[in-house]
Parts: structure tokens; sequence; C-alpha cells
């Protein structure tokens, strides 16, 4: 272990433990990535429906294509349940056409507001009061939602504070050693993150979780985009002394798109 020094404050070093379990280190990279990159904001929406539609438009895309398709819905008025209801599916697929994959995201986005209508009135309100493991499960069953976009949508949109996770986490707690083995990039390696950043934030006041989940995912998408993309960029990483720490500062290969 890195010694302290012995006057003024601590360095980052000092205030990690090469002893201390994953989901403790995750909640002291919490700190470090607050400490670099501030308050992060999220979710970029005016609405909870828009966050609803740019978790379905974001997949398998980047937001500058996304942001193109919600121009596109404000413009056409069709920004808000009712618009998206009064549109036909085929316009409502030129529309999203910058986001890529409009035939399948439309029908996604079609089946979203029928489930709304048919089963909550109409309401987001009356969605979001669901238990929060019934409406996970509900929105798992509709077409176009896996889990990264549900729980994208219960923790931004619907209020719930559900733990979520994406490649630049899984590459973060790959390159840390945060799980063994590394998790992979499918269902079961997407719920080992989530569980695992669950148990990170458990010691938190039950009050705040949702707001410390909804800060760390987009802290570890700064930092993801900053270094930890598929190739490592470990100098000037925010998250650089765990990583020493962790004894794997020479080995963390690329990986993944």
């Amino acid at each position: 272990m890195v010694a302290g020094t012995s006057h003024g404050s601590p360095s980052k070093l000092d205030q990690l433990n090469p002893g201390s379990g994953p989901a403790e280190r995750l909640r002291r990279a919490h700190g470090l990535l607050v400490a670099a990159y501030g308050q992060q904001w999220w979710w970029p929406a005016q609405t909870p429906f828009e966050v609803i539609l740019g978790a379905y438009l974001t997949q398998n895309t980047a937001w500058r294509a996304v942001e193109r398709s919600l121009e596109n819905l404000r413009d056409a008025g069709a920004l808000s349940l009712s618009g998206l209801r009064s549109i036909s599916i085929e316009q409502l697929q030129e529309l999203i056409r910058p986001s890529g994959f409009a035939t399948r995201k439309a029908r996604a986005l079609k089946a979203f507001v029928s489930m709304v209508d048919g089963e909550f009135s109409g309401s987001l309100e009356a969605l979001a009061a669901v238990p929060t493991s019934d409406l996970r499960a509900r929105l798992l069953k509709l077409p176009g939602v896996g889990p990264e976009t549900a729980d994208a949508m219960l923790l931004y949109a619907l209020g719930h504070a559900v733990p979520m996770a994406d490649e630049y986490l899984r590459r973060i707690v790959e390159r840390h050693r945060l799980l063994n083995p590394a998790p992979s990039r499918n269902r079961r390696g997407y719920e080992a993150l989530v569980e695992l950043t669950a148990q990170a934030f458990s010691s938190d006041p039950a009050q705040d979780r949702a707001k410390l989940f909804n800060e760390f995912h987009a802290l570890t998408v700064a930092v993801g985009k900053a270094h930890c993309g598929r190739t490592a960029r470990c100098a000037g990483c925010p998250l650089a002394p765990d990583l020493e720490l962790a004894g794997a500062a020479s080995d963390h290969p690329a990986t993944g798109p």
C-alpha cells in the first residue's frame, strides 16, 4: 500500500484501500468521479416521456442521431404520448430515421404507447406507481426493451431507484478486476454489473439512491468517453489510483466496440 503523506490532505491513493471489496471500491470510485467531473444533471431531456423516447432511440446509435430524431418529433408535435398516439407508424418511422433501425424502433414505441393506454389509462404517473420489480418485469416484456433500456426508463423517467449499467461500466469493472469472472456482454453480465452497483450504494440512505444511481451512471459515461474506450487511456484518469492499487495497471486489454 502506498504510504500517505505526513502533512496536509491525503492523496487519492490514501483514500483507497487495496484490501477493500469490489462494492466498496466502486462506491469510492464514485467519489473520485464526482471530484473530477462534478454533477452531470442527467438525463438530457425536458419531460419523462422524452426520456423514454430517448431510451428507445439511443439503442445502437450515437446520441447526436437521437437528438435529430427528437427534434423531428418535436417539430411534428409528436414529442408526447398524445402526439405519438396520433401519428401513423409510417410517419413515426420517417421522423426517427436518423436514429437508425426505424422500422423496429417505431413498432416498439407504438407498443409502449399501446401498453400505457391499455393498462394504465394513458398515464405515465399510473405506470410509475407500479412497484419496481413488477414494473421492470412488465417493461421487459415489451418489444425492443432489454434490461438496460428498462432500467433507463425506470431510473430517469419513472423515478425508481434502480442501478443501471452499460459498456463503459463493464469495461471499468473488467479492467479494475472488480468481478471474477469478468462480466460478459450478455444479460447475465449486465445483471452482475447492476447487482455490484446496488451493493456499492447499499449503505446509503434509501431516499438518496435514485439520485446516486442517476449520477453514478452519468459519471461512468463521462469517464468512459474520456478514458475507458476500446483502448484504455489511463493517463489522467480519475480512477487510475484504484487501478494501481488493484494491481491491474499493466493488464487491461482493449475490449468491446
